[in-house]
């Protein structure tokens, strides 16, 4: 996660500095890139400036216990099965594994960039049936049709639209017929999102470094989905509370994979 989008999670503790990005992001295009850079450099700041397990928690924007149950939650609502396969694109250091794995007893792949956060969310998720791999390129490792659910949370937000359409062609790729791809995403109907926007556009006139923040339109979804071959769910206010965990922060979207080819 951005330290410009730890304000959108409800209690996020605030960045240290805000020129500095804090890794929760999905591959990039290639395993040389500045993005994959920038987000292990910052590990290797925390890890430097405070205890290991601290650094890892507050890498993907801090309030670790306090977020991962909502994300669990979000998932579970929307439709995964105890004995069930998700895949978790920007797995993070086990935000969502961690609350998940005293739940699921079936599949999980884990997907991020940074090799510490990766290692981090294989320890404490205790669960050595399941996956965890660190990325360089936009894909996820599996076979087609094999997935209960996909989820990228504070994912897109970083990606280009058509990086986001592609990662979304792989989650319709290896979603099995009924399963469902869940995504946040940053939207300018949303008042705390143009505060992101504005903190954004600062830092490029200061000539600030940091991950991009990429906002879409609920407009494109109807579209993308068609495109994909995927059936539009729904679309959620950041403040909407969809469990009794209490509110995202961000937008969020549902597809979901037809039962028989579209």
């Amino acid at each position: 996660m951005n330290p410009l989008l730890a304000r959108l999670m409800p209690g996020a503790a605030k960045p240290a500095t805000t020129n500095t990005p804090a890794p929760e992001a999905a591959a990039s295009t290639t395993s040389g890139s500045p993005l994959k850079a920038a987000y292990v450099a910052w590990v290797e700041d925390l890890k430097s400036a405070m205890p290991h397990d601290q650094a890892m928690e507050l890498a993907i924007g801090g309030h670790f216990d306090l977020l991962g149950p909502k994300l669990s939650s979000l998932v579970r609502h929307y439709g995964l099965p105890a004995d069930g396969y998700l895949i978790d694109v920007g797995c993070g250091s086990g935000r969502l594994s961690k609350p998940i794995s005293e739940y699921l007893t079936g599949r999980y792949l884990g997907i991020d960039l940074v090799p510490d956060l990766v290692d981090h969310a294989r320890k404490i998720s205790a669960r050595p049936d399941w996956r965890f791999e660190v990325v360089d390129h936009i894909g996820i490792p599996e076979i087609d049709n094999q997935a209960d659910a996909v989820c990228f949370f504070s994912v897109m937000t970083h990606l280009t639209h058509e990086q986001s359409f592609w990662y979304l062609q792989e989650a319709a790729r290896v979603l099995k017929p009924g399963g469902k791809v869940v995504f946040s995403f940053l939207e300018f109907l949303e008042p705390g999102h143009w505060q992101i926007f504005e903190d954004t556009l600062e830092a490029a006139k200061s000539r600030t470094e940091i991950p991009m923040n990429v906002f879409m339109g609920r407009g494109f979804f109807p579209v993308w989905a068609e495109h994909l071959g995927l059936v539009l769910d729904e679309v959620r206010n950041a403040t909407d509370a969809i469990t009794d965990e209490g509110a995202l922060g961000q937008s969020l979207c549902v597809m979901s994979k037809p039962l028989t080819p579209n």
